[in-house]
């Protein structure tokens, strides 16, 4: 605004008065994801695979490991770096996506910044990014998240607003995030242990099936660290997983969120550490640079809920998705669900009208198994989801969903270019300038 004194001769618009776009209005443009890794998850606490590294440092190995993957992006091309953290203090402070990108080796005219949606940080981080891309404020990103639970428990230094007891917004096990899993067996009609002890046992079967296959060591970033008592060790595979579960293993284990509950350590994903990163690009970008697109950005949603059972956040965030992109459930042949709680999976499964043992669901298993470092898990589900659509050129649409503390839930649907009819796209008069 100028100075008043500096007013003299400048006509204002009326108040109501249309004003003219100083610019035309731009194409959006097809978003893809080109690639996607992740650390080995490990057990969080003093005795896990990284319990001697940092935060910021595993991001970092994310973050090399796609430039070396990805050979023709130029390092000075990328016009951003986000990165997710659930708690933004000591080696996840600090703006970590910035610090990160500096750490990298990344040029110093990269920016980057630190968001936070808890356990859909990283989501939340494609996404966000993503609209940039499709908007035309950057050609590539990258994005990921890393929770290093073992150094930063959940809920660390937060101080919940004493309004929230006192006057009765949310039920104060709202903020317990097993508490509300407890809450989502008592109101979801057949959900019983038995039920999510069996899902629990499959979510590890599918996984060590995929280390069977291979299917999850190609995006896995190998990470040294020091354990304590044991050395230094190059560790190659996640930590958490217990192959050959069963639901006998499952229906002892003590229900430490109530007397005689029905959520155990079995059949909710553990306490983690580890990060995730991916690079997005605009469609013409990617082809002109020579990288894959492995799969484009169709829509994405994110809704609330009653914080008291924001395990069903998943379910009206995919509802919108899929309004967006013009789709019904029936169209989505591979789904990626986190797996906070087996209960939260069940719900949605239910009100879609899936089976427990639908095969598109979860192929490799989930975070009952693998563990769920909260911000990170958003790319990890995208990373599998892109390896799914080259194992299976049929399948044309899937979807990535998670819940997420305090009552949402979010959703991205993503198209397979492998998919015959999968619609080659072209660049935009934006892009053909550019170029």
């Amino acid at each position: 605004m100028l100075p008043m004194g500096n007013m003299r001769g400048v006509t204002l618009p009326s108040r109501g008065a249309p004003v003219s776009p100083v610019l035309p209005a731009r194409a959006l443009r097809d978003v893809v994801f080109v690639d996607g890794v992740r650390t080995p998850f490990g057990k969080a606490g003093g005795k896990g695979i990284h319990a001697g590294t940092r935060a910021d440092d595993l991001v970092v190995k994310c973050i090399r490991e796609l430039l070396r993957r990805n050979p023709s992006l130029p390092p000075e091309r990328i016009d951003e770096v986000a990165v997710a953290a659930t708690t933004q203090t000591g080696d996840q402070g600090l703006t970590i996506g910035r610090s990160a990108a500096l750490l990298a080796g990344l040029p110093r005219s990269v920016p980057g910044f630190a968001i936070d949606r808890m356990c859909a940080g990283a989501m939340t981080a494609v996404t966000t990014t993503a609209g940039g891309i499709a908007f035309g404020a950057y050609d590539v990103v990258i994005a990921g998240g890393v929770e290093h639970m073992g150094s930063h428990p959940m809920g660390q230094g937060a101080e919940p607003n004493p309004r929230f007891a006192a006057e009765k917004l949310v039920d104060p096990d709202a903020l317990n995030m097993g508490s509300t899993a407890e809450t989502l067996h008592d109101r979801w009609p057949g959900m019983t242990k038995e039920r999510a002890d069996a899902y629990a046992a499959a979510s590890q079967a599918k996984l060590a099936a995929a280390y069977e296959a291979g299917s999850i060591q190609q995006d896995l970033v190998p990470v040294a660290g020091r354990k304590p008592g044991e050395g230094w060790a190059l560790h190659r595979a996640d930590e958490p997983p217990r192959p050959g579960t069963t639901v006998a293993d499952l229906d002892g284990l003590r229900t430490p969120f109530r007397p005689h509950g029905r959520v155990t350590a079995g059949n909710a994903a553990g306490l983690t550490d580890g990060a995730t990163a991916a690079v997005l690009a605009s469609a013409g970008t990617a082809a002109e640079l020579g990288l894959p697109a492995r799969m484009r950005l169709v829509s994405y949603a994110f809704a609330g809920v009653d914080p008291e059972v924001m395990g069903i956040g998943p379910i009206p965030a995919t509802a919108k998705a899929l309004k967006l992109a013009g789709l019904d459930i029936a169209d989505i042949g591979l789904f990626e669900i986190n797996e906070a709680f087996a209960v939260q999976v069940l719900s949605f499964l239910d009100h879609f009208g899936l089976a427990d043992d639908d095969p598109r669901v979860n192929r490799y298993g989930g975070a009952i198994a693998v563990g769920h470092p909260l911000a990170a898990s958003g790319v990890r589900l995208m990373t599998q989801l892109a390896r799914q659509f080259e194992e299976d050129p049929s399948v044309r649409y899937g979807l990535t969903t998670m819940c997420v503390g305090l009552g949402m839930g979010g959703t991205v649907v993503w198209e397979n270019p492998h998919h015959p009819e999968y619609p080659r796209p072209t660049p935009s008069a934006t892009e053909k300038e550019q170029a």
